[in-house]
């Protein structure tokens, strides 16, 4: 049912355009009445978008099951990809879809609302992680803002393009510069060891003395 309402509402949009199909328009060419419709949608904007209260769901469920030893920006990277994976799966719907949000202002609207959702998801579970840092809240919100710029920039590339090509390489891609710039750092090679001096004097000792005594003492060692 959820299909078939999903399938009527395109193709209305495609024929007549989205402002001119009505919820009666769609029920009728899939054959059923209007409370089926508002079972499996609140409005008409929401058949536009029928995934991603389950995709939304699945990345919520990804993250707060996460292990606690990763590392916390390699997760959202993950579950960025996820809702890459519901696009991908079906290019040829993800592509008409994009085609018409571009059409329709208030579907582009409500697309952002959408999408401002994943980015709160992956903050939130950023905040879990960063709460023991000074700056645990900026940090999540900077790098839950970035994973989503940077999974968007790539994914509408490829919807632009009519779904040619791998979208998941080029999201990889894109999700790697947010992985190098704000991943854990890898360790750096060990160097030489420094030397460390503690020097104790008493406050009433010149200065150029405790530092002429430093240099002979040292000149010794």
């Amino acid at each position: 049912m959820r299909e078939a309402l999903v399938t009527a509402a395109f193709r209305l949009f495609v024929e007549r355009g989205y402002e001119r199909t009505t919820v009666d328009d769609i029920v009728t060419l899939a054959g059923v009445g209007r409370r089926s419709f508002f079972r499996y949608f609140p409005s008409k904007e929401d058949v536009v978008f029928p995934d991603h209260e389950r995709c939304l769901a699945d990345m919520t469920r990804f993250l707060a099951t996460s292990d606690r030893t990763a590392d916390p920006v390699d997760r959202v990277c993950d579950a960025a990809r996820l809702v890459l994976r519901m696009y991908a799966d079906n290019p040829v719907f993800s592509v008409q879809r994009y085609r018409l949000t571009r059409e329709v202002p208030g579907l582009r609207a409500y697309e952002l609302s959408v999408v401002w959702r994943y980015e709160r998801a992956m903050a939130a579970y950023l905040r879990e992680r960063f709460a023991g840092r000074p700056d645990g809240t900026l940090r999540a919100d900077v790098v839950a803002a970035s994973v989503v710029a940077a999974h968007n920039n790539a994914l509408r590339s490829w919807l632009r393009s009519g779904g040619g090509g791998d979208a998941r390489l080029a999201v990889d891609h894109a999700l790697e510069c947010v992985r190098s710039a704000f991943g854990t750092a890898r360790a750096a090679p060990a160097g030489p060891a420094e030397d460390v001096v503690v020097v104790v004097a008493r406050r009433d000792v010149p200065l150029w003395r405790v530092v002429r005594r430093l240099e002979e003492l040292l000149a010794r060692s």
